[in-house]
């Protein structure tokens, strides 16, 4: 790599913060085992679902093809790595992650390559959902990355503890509120949700979507400028009514991801707004009892119809490096491969996975995930999942401000601690 595009790529890329990992490069670069090998570096490791079909996909290509692909494995901090092997000219040829935050700077920055083109060159355009393909495409015409998983995220009701404690399900707000008095009166908690992390926080702007048009999320989740919204500041007021009628489990600020999914399969919480991925690792005794549907619905102001679900084809891309544009003719059959028919029933079948690949197959051992599948316009409202329009920058200190609120701050002190979030 010259020193003209390292120095631009350090820029693009917020050089002072990677330039301490320079020192250590080496070790975040996939081994290689020729001129014929490529590079992969992917989130679809560990217990993330998907990680066990992937790695069987990645050795039955190998084993068909007589080739290698190399493998360096991590969770979030992948973009950073990514960024910091891009640096230092030792990048992988094909990264596997998220479009959010630190990703989408890549293109601009040179970090990746438009495969626009090669979507036409490689004959994958029929085999990706258009909607899919739509969101991964820039300002200026450039397809990111391929889609690859794509993101469901409704909400969970364990219909057995509703019906221990004489509720059904609750569509609005109002019923929402009745149902968390029934169940804590039988000592079961009504919401769980990772009060403490990005769950929390997805949930808390899927809450002010209810009253919020689709212009007016893209404005306030691009700025931060809650103030200048009265529906963005209703959402917060809203929030906030839900929180003081115990609507969410005692001290909910501390939760994770992680804790929640916990609490919802050991029936020690009824409700819990999780990705269908998350969803996929919920035991089957447990889905057994469990229905699938939306947000209740806020029952005054609402600009939804149904109870809301984010949907988002942000999942995991699969983005070609400035490496990998020279090792194109080995890339191509992989991804050709990660797109076949078969691939993609591997994921959906095997882990729970939801795919941006057109496809009619149907989850049949993850039935929370397929019940997920089948929600219509019709059940449901969809709304976005804000990642492509918050800046990255703001995505941590976000997580402070709503992990504030899921304890005790007003109204006002969480709209004021919002927005200084983006002025940070």
């Amino acid at each position: 790599m010259s020193v003209s595009r390292r120095t631009v790529l350090k820029a693009a890329l917020g050089g002072g913060i990677l330039t301490p990992l320079l020192a250590s490069c080496g070790a975040l670069v996939p081994a290689s085992s020729g001129p014929r090998s490529i590079s992969v570096h992917t989130q679809l490791s560990g217990a993330v679902a998907g990680a066990q079909v992937f790695a069987d996909v990645v050795a039955a290509y190998e084993r068909s093809t007589g080739r290698t692909v190399a493998e360096l494995k991590n969770g979030s901090d992948l973009p950073i790595v990514f960024e910091t092997s891009t640096l230092a000219g030792k990048e992988a040829d094909i990264a596997i992650v998220n479009m959010q935050g630190r990703t989408l700077n890549w293109t601009d920055a040179d970090a990746t390559i438009d495969v626009m083109e090669l979507l036409d060159r490689w004959d994958l355009r029929d085999k990706i959902i258009p909607e899919a393909v739509d969101e991964w495409t820039d300002e200026q015409g450039r397809l990111r990355a391929f889609p690859f998983t794509r993101t469901n995220w409704p909400v969970s009701f364990n219909t057995g503890l509703l019906d221990e404690a004489g509720v059904a399900i609750p569509t609005t707000s109002d019923e929402l509120i009745a149902v968390a008095d029934a169940l804590r009166s039988k000592g079961i908690g009504p919401v769980t949700v990772g009060g403490s992390d990005w769950s929390g926080q997805k949930l808390f702007l899927q809450i002010l979507q209810g009253f919020l048009t689709d212009d007016e999320a893209r404005t306030v989740f691009s700025t931060g400028k809650l103030s200048d919204s009265p529906g963005a500041l209703a959402g917060v007021e809203h929030f906030v009514q839900l929180r003081d009628a115990g609507v969410f489990v005692d001290d909910v600020q501390g939760y994770t991801s992680d804790s929640e999914l916990t609490q919802f399969n050991t029936r020690k919480a009824a409700i819990v707004p999780a990705m269908s991925s998350a969803l996929a690792l919920v035991p089957a005794e447990r889905a057994a009892e469990v229905t699938v549907g939306g947000w209740p619905v806020p029952t005054s102001g609402a600009v939804i119809s149904h109870p809301s679900v984010i949907k988002s084809y942000n999942g995991h891309g699969i983005w070609i490096s400035e490496n990998g544009r020279e090792k194109l003719d080995l890339i191509e059959p992989f991804i050709k491969h990660l797109y076949s028919e078969a691939v993609t029933d591997d994921f959906i079948l095997g882990s729970g996975r939801d795919m941006s690949r057109v496809t009619d197959t149907v989850s049949q051992d993850f039935p929370l995930v397929a019940q997920a599948s089948r929600l219509t316009g019709d059940d449901v409202s969809p709304v976005m999942l804000p990642d492509l329009l918050i800046p990255d920058y703001v995505f941590e200190p976000m997580i402070r401000v709503t992990a504030m609120a899921y304890g005790s701050a007003s109204a006002d002190r969480i709209v004021d601690s919002f927005e200084k979030s983006y002025a940070a």
